[in-house]
């Protein structure tokens, strides 16, 4: 997925735009992807020294938070399965689970009519 001169977060975000009824906000100067009303994706800062993703993972916390420098997001956000994560620190040949944690997030946030539609195009698209 990602190439070692491209940022992953610019990939990230166009990935998660793409899902159904995505779109970018930038509260507290952070980016943000939401759905409806809801966060489902943090990406760091334009001013961060280094790429941050935030995502709710209530099924692959554990998963995500055995990567180097994962933790669970702070402001007790962490006790309702949302990590931070460094994506530079996880190896490029796994950086692909990076799409599925994004994808995971969506569907922990998104409505179940949302998520139908995710499940259909994603069934078109095999």
């Amino acid at each position: 997925m990602a190439r070692r001169d491209a940022n992953p977060l610019e990939e990230l975000e166009q990935f998660a735009l793409s899902l159904p009824e995505a779109w970018l906000d930038t509260p507290w100067d952070e980016r943000a992807v939401k759905v409806g009303k809801k966060v489902f994706v943090f990406l760091n800062r334009p001013d961060a020294d280094r790429p941050v993703l935030t995502v709710k993972l209530p099924e692959s916390r554990d998963h995500a938070l055995s990567y180097p420098e994962a933790f669970p997001t702070r402001y007790g956000l962490g006790k309702y399965g949302w990590v931070t994560i460094y994506p530079d620190r996880i190896p490029v040949e796994e950086q692909g689970v990076l799409a599925d944690f994004v994808e995971e997030s969506y569907r922990a946030v998104a409505t179940k009519t949302l998520v139908k539609r995710l499940d259909a195009a994603l069934g078109s698209a095999s």
